[in-house]
This record gives C-alpha cells, structure tokens and sequence, in this order.
C-alpha cells in the first residue's frame, strides 16, 4: 500500500472553476469600488473590500492547486502540498484585517454621517448579488468541498454574498426612508459574520501548519481500536498523526506477538487504518517486546555519549 494510492490530486476542474470565479470576481470588485466611492456607500466598499480578498484567495487558490500538482522531489519528499494550507491561512488572516478596517471606518461614520446615493448604490449591489452567486455556484459544483482552498475561496464568497444582501438593504432603506447610518450598520453586521467564518479558517490552517493531529482523528480510540480489532496487536504507541494538503500521514510503534507472517499483519494493520481512518500513508515500527522508555530507543547524542562513556 503506498501513499500514491491515496494522495488526493487536485482535479483539472478545480483550476478551471477557481480561474472562472477569480475573473468574475476581480471585475465585480472594480466595479464595486469605483461605485462606493462615486455613490459614498461604505456597505458598498465594504463589499468591494470582501471581493479584494476573493480576488487575493482565488488567486492563492489558483496558485496552490498548480503547485500541489508538482511531483515530489529529493529536496521536498512530500511536493508541494503543504502550499494550499499555507494559502488557507493567507486568506483568513487578510479577511480578519480587511474586516478591522470597514469595523473602524463604520465607528467613524457614526460620529460623521456621509452622504450616500442609493439608486446607483442599489444598481451594483444587484448586479455584485449576481456575480457572488455566480461565483458560488461555480466553486459549489463538483466533489471538491473537502479541498481546504475551494472551500477557503467559497468563504470569501459567501460573504460577499452577505455584503450584497446587505448593501441592497442599506440602499432600500436608504431610498425609502433617506437614514443614512443604516449603511454602517449593515456594513458592520456582514463584517461579523465573515469575521466568526474567518476566524475557524484560521484556527484550522494555524492548526494544520503546526503539524496538528487532523480534527477527526481520536488518537486514544485509533489506539484502542488497533489492539480490540487485530488480535496479534497488543500495544500500540508513540503515535504522530498530521495532514499535508488533503492527506493523512501516521507513524506508530505496534508491539506484536511475533506473527507467522509479518508482512500480512503489517498489510492487516495498513488496511484498518485506512478503511476506518482513511490513513493511507502508515510508517509503522513493529516490536515483539514492550519499549519502556518514551522515546522507544531514539537516543539523543547526549544520552549516547555517556553510554558510550559508561561503557568505556
């Protein structure tokens, strides 16, 4: 069983759907700029602010995927896969700082009302409404949800979509009734919501960086499962699981008795992890007797030393 059977390829699709939306995306944002500052809406630059970062996480998004295709190399075993996290964890933290400057500009806006246009406010928040869904949809369709950079880029989206409803009710009301800080307040309303989405993003890339263990993975249960479901298995510990791009990778040390084919048990083992943990790439170190120690004899040079010196 080898990782290579495992290993998620991005499809060609993804590419060609992220490159679709980046474009719709990129141009509605221009739009959108240019008509928050011509009409004064902040829920509109707020808006256009959200479609600067999916133009940014669309572009990573595009990025990544041509650098998770590349192959693995002497210099970097695992290729390039790590790139899409790294473009996750991007994403997030430039929605946290685009939502910090519309929160602080809105703060503003109450102390100093501005004017604002609602009929040309109104006009491209409807057709903004339209590209988000358009973009949605396009990120939506497929298998790929479980790719951490679709479903980064469909996040920034989604809150696009949300600055869209938004700007279109600030610019009903503010048509209809002539109150302006509705414009504040709804540019507010939508930066919090994306702020709670970006936030998890974060928390999850962060997370992955830091070679974390997978959030569905309970290494205790893993453990105890191991030893209930193969009978030669009667000890397993110094367990590392992490995730690079869409794969899981484990080492484990399993104490064994001594089986009479070691290499089928080994198979038995690789095939549970995948099956009920989807771990299709397993370095395991089989031992007949328990190890003691916790580092299971990975002796540090110093420890070495003064065994060499005490034997000496």
């Amino acid at each position: 069983m080898t990782a290579a059977s495992h290993v998620h390829q991005p499809k060609d699709g993804n590419s060609k759907r992220l490159l679709a939306a980046f474009l719709v995306t990129t141009l509605f944002m221009v739009v959108e700029a240019v008509g928050g500052l011509l009409s004064g809406s902040l829920a509109l630059l707020a808006d256009a602010g959200h479609m600067l970062t999916d133009s940014a996480a669309l572009l990573v998004a595009l990025m990544a995927v041509h650098f998770s295709q590349r192959k693995p190399n002497a210099r970097h075993t695992f290729g390039y896969l790590r790139l899409t996290t790294l473009a996750a964890f991007i994403n997030a933290a430039a929605l946290l700082l685009i939502v910090i400057f519309i929160l602080w500009e809105a703060i503003r806006r109450f102390f100093e009302p501005q004017p604002v246009m609602g009929t040309p406010m109104l006009v491209i928040a409807v057709a903004g409404l339209l590209a988000n869904l358009f973009a949605f949809w396009l990120l939506h369709r497929g298998n790929e949800e479980k790719n951490i950079n679709v479903r980064a880029a469909a996040l920034h989206v989604l809150g696009d979509l949300l600055g869209s409803v938004g700007a279109i009710a600030a610019a009903i009301i503010i048509l209809t009734t002539g109150w302006t800080p509705i414009d504040p307040i709804l540019s507010v309303l939508v930066s919090c919501l994306v702020l709670r989405s970006a936030w998890r993003l974060l928390k999850e890339s962060f997370h992955e960086l830091l070679e974390g263990t997978p959030q569905e993975v309970d290494i205790n249960k893993l453990q105890k499962d191991l030893c209930l479901n193969i009978p030669e298995v009667r000890n397993i510990h110094h367990v590392h699981v992490w995730q690079i791009g869409e794969q899981k990778l484990m080492t484990l040390h399993a104490q064994v008795i001594p089986p009479h084919d070691h290499d089928g048990l080994l198979r038995r083992i690789q095939a549970y992890l995948l099956e009920h943990y989807q771990i299709g790439h397993a370095t395991i170190q089989m031992e007949y007797q328990h190890c003691d120690t916790p580092d299971c004899g990975i002796v540090s040079d110093h420890s070495h030393t003064d065994h060499l010196g005490h034997h000496h």
